[in-house]
């Protein structure tokens, strides 16, 4: 079943304020399993079907807030876009550059969130709704679902052109005393608010997914145990 992820990436007086929203759909997996026939108490053959990667992400709003426009504003504007969002949706929010106020007048809003401290290094950390992940994993992800065809958008979403643009001018770069790679603007005065709001959808929206395969691969298997553990289906008595 899809859902929506949407990324916002906080602007300040001279960066735009970018906001992304991602429908994420699933692979169904069809895993078999054996279980119980609670009427009779005999091994059946059963197929469980879940969610798992890979995930197919449709881009369906993009838009950029003026420049200039104050934090409460904000705050306000992209709470109306979520409670519009049928069946609701889950924001990550780039808290880099605005510290823990800007990111708690969401809590105030009432935009179920998290928020994601953009880094230089090269491990994920975090627990929660707080989280710490290298701008490289962000853009790699996003850019890796575009080879791959998983990332769709429709040509005459608006900002999709600026969104084009920004993805061509990001390069690979290596820091060579750290070995830390990360992606950047090549050009001086490039922005890339449309890529990271895109990339900051994205990101929480494969991770959804995959916790999804992993809780749904040990219920079945914590089923299995208990089959062995209560012995049913097992030899009958003579």
């Amino acid at each position: 079943m899809s859902f929506f992820i949407a990324g916002l990436d906080l602007g300040q007086s001279r960066d735009y304020t970018a906001l992304a929203i991602v429908e994420a759909t699933p692979t169904e997996h069809h895993l078999p399993y054996v279980d119980i026939d609670s009427a009779y108490g005999l091994l059946i053959d059963q197929v469980a079907i879940i969610d798992g990667p890979p995930v197919s992400l449709a881009l369906r709003h993009l838009e950029r807030v003026e420049l200039g426009t104050p934090y409460p504003a904000i705050v306000s504007h992209v709470a109306g876009r979520m409670r519009a969002v049928p069946g609701g949706s889950l924001l990550a929010i780039d808290k880099t550059g605005v510290g823990v106020a800007v990111a708690d007048m969401f809590v105030g809003a009432g935009v179920p969130h998290i928020c994601v401290t953009i880094t230089g290094g090269d491990q994920v950390q975090g627990e929660g709704t707080e989280w710490r992940v290298p701008k490289r994993d962000l853009v790699h992800g996003l850019l890796v679902a575009l080879q791959q065809g998983r990332f769709k958008y429709a040509a005459g979403l608006p900002m999709v052109p600026q969104l084009i643009q920004e993805l061509t001018a990001f390069e690979l770069k290596v820091n060579a005393q750290t070995g830390h790679d990360s992606y950047e603007a090549w050009r001086e005065g490039t922005h890339d608010d449309l890529v990271l709001a895109v990339a900051l959808a994205c990101w929480p929206a494969e991770r959804e997914v995959e916790a999804r395969m992993q809780a749904g691969m040990q219920e079945i298997a914590q089923r299995e145990l208990e089959r062995e553990i209560s012995g049913a289906g097992g030899v009958w008595p003579v």
